[in-house]
């Protein structure tokens, strides 16, 4: 289980560029980005689609190969398996299968936003994505802002208003940390209340690219 870029290609670990060299397949989330990915790096590899649709009958093909004595990869395409990507599933079958699964440590935003945030936390709960539509979504708020820990979500750019300005209703002085464009060009990081941070955006016409949510502690809220 092998982790993509989620955006600077040179993320990749030599260690991945090993084994992709000498894997005899590579199943990914999208066949046109790992292509794009592989073809970068000088590797030609024969690639079979594992996504979210079709996880499950995915993973039955490649056990049939594993049974051949293919050795094959799961790249996901930015960031973890299993981390808001698919990969859980095929993991699940594989192993139930009898074959071992071994991960390659690699990119992942979640890992990313941790290592530079300015709390003083002790660990967190990840919750990926927020519910779609905004009733679901305010009640999850609602459950994660109650708990008093700290939480981090991903969140995409045509929902990010939605988010921040529901917290700053929820938890008005609640501290947050956010991930913008990590590792890309327009790479930034904001700090502030979920108020302070969506005005920010809005006067700079920053809300594009891919988002992470930090929300501290209740014990910040003074």
């Amino acid at each position: 289980m092998m982790g993509g870029p989620i955006g600077n290609l040179m993320d990749l670990t030599l260690r991945a560029l090993e084994v992709l060299k000498v894997c005899d397949a590579v199943a990914c989330e999208d066949t046109r980005k790992t292509g794009l990915l592989l073809k970068h790096f000088g590797i030609s590899k024969r690639l079979l689609s594992c996504r979210a649709a079709n996880e499950a009958a995915s993973a039955q093909g490649l056990i049939k190969l594993l049974s051949q004595g293919q050795m094959l990869v799961y790249l996901s395409d930015a960031g973890t398996p299993g981390l808001s990507d698919p990969g859980s599933r095929l993991v699940s079958a594989v192993r139930e299968a009898g074959f071992r699964v071994l991960p390659l440590p690699g990119p992942s935003a979640l890992a990313c936003l941790w290592s530079v945030n300015p709390f003083a936390s002790r660990g967190f709960l990840f919750d990926g994505f927020l519910p779609v539509k905004a009733g679901p979504r305010r009640r999850r708020l609602e459950e994660l802002l109650g708990r008093g820990e700290c939480f981090v979500c991903y969140e995409a750019p045509h929902r990010i208003e939605s988010v921040l300005a529901e917290i700053a209703q929820l938890a008005p002085r609640r501290p947050l940390f956010v991930g913008r464009e990590m590792t890309k060009i327009h790479e930034e990081y904001l700090g502030g209340t979920a108020g302070e941070i969506l005005q920010n955006l809005k006067a700079s016409d920053k809300i594009k690219g891919e988002f992470v949510l930090l929300v501290s502690e209740l014990a910040w809220e003074k």
